[in-house]
């Protein structure tokens, strides 16, 4: 089963007259993540499952999905928070009868349900270490992130076997559940402005470090953002992401090791 993902490391312009400015500015950012490709393992109750899935498959399972950034920025100094929140589930069921003698008017219906999600709420402190002096042909910036970041997992797989002969439900048995962790997470963005409306921009996030389990989750993010006026800004590119996250419970080894990648896309209004 999977854990699609619908984040994406959004780029924000790293180009502009920040130090200079005495004004806080500040822009919001809803994007979305297309994953090509989802590979990794997912491991419930001490039981893992090989995942490889491509977009249509992740279509299929998809219930709901919503990520925005806000960013703030006065002089070299600014603050930036991501919000991620994605839903998937699975409902498969099957009618069987006894193996050795299917003549025997006895049948029996399993229902399995599983429900995967995933969600994070960052922040992060924003410095801008270089940023090349006015004049040059192609001005380019370099900013610093640190911060910490607060994750969410639900791995939960739900089985219900009812039997013609027995009344009730069934028997039910549940699996997996949730499990939340903080982590730190450090960062670096750089770009350059190739012409007055267009940026090309490189960005990666590093997190995890074996804090809560996590032992790493990174994104390495390329593109390109285009301005439409002075308020409003269309994104795109292409975005690298991993997770190895694990743990124990009570019923086995809970674990989530997914590696994805695929192009991205995102509007931004400043203000």
């Amino acid at each position: 089963m999977s854990g699609f993902l619908l984040l994406s490391f959004v780029l924000t312009p790293v180009v502009s007259n920040a130090e200079n400015s005495e004004e806080w500015e500040y822009s919001l950012t809803p994007y979305l993540f297309l994953p090509l490709s989802t590979q990794g393992t997912s491991t419930v109750a001490g039981t893992e499952a090989d995942l490889d899935l491509n977009l249509s498959d992740v279509l299929e399972i998809l219930d709901i999905a919503f990520a925005t950034r806000f960013e703030a920025r006065r002089n070299r100094f600014g603050v930036l928070a991501d919000l991620y929140y994605v839903s998937l589930s699975m409902d498969e069921g099957a009618t069987l009868t006894p193996a050795m003698n299917p003549e025997l008017d006895l049948t029996a219906t399993l229902n399995v349900d599983v429900d995967v999600r995933q969600g994070w709420l960052s922040l992060q402190g924003m410095y801008r270490a270089f940023e090349s002096p006015a004049g040059v042909r192609y001005p380019w910036a370099l900013d610093l992130s640190a911060g910490a970041r607060w994750n969410y997992l639900k791995q939960e797989i739900d089985t219900n076997l009812a039997l013609e002969i027995l009344p009730g439900p069934g028997i039910q048995q549940s699996l997996g559940g949730t499990e939340t962790w903080w982590e730190p997470v450090v960062g670096f963005r750089t770009g350059v402005e190739v012409s007055s409306c267009l940026r090309l921009a490189l960005r990666a996030d590093v997190g995890g470090f074996g804090a809560g389990g996590d032992d790493l989750q990174w994104g390495v993010l390329m593109g390109a953002e285009r301005d439409f006026g002075e308020r409003h800004a269309l994104r795109f590119g292409y975005l690298f992401y991993g997770i190895d996250y694990s743990s124990f419970r009570a019923d086995g080894r809970f674990a989530y090791d997914v590696d994805q990648h695929g192009p991205y896309v995102a509007f931004s209004w400043r203000w």
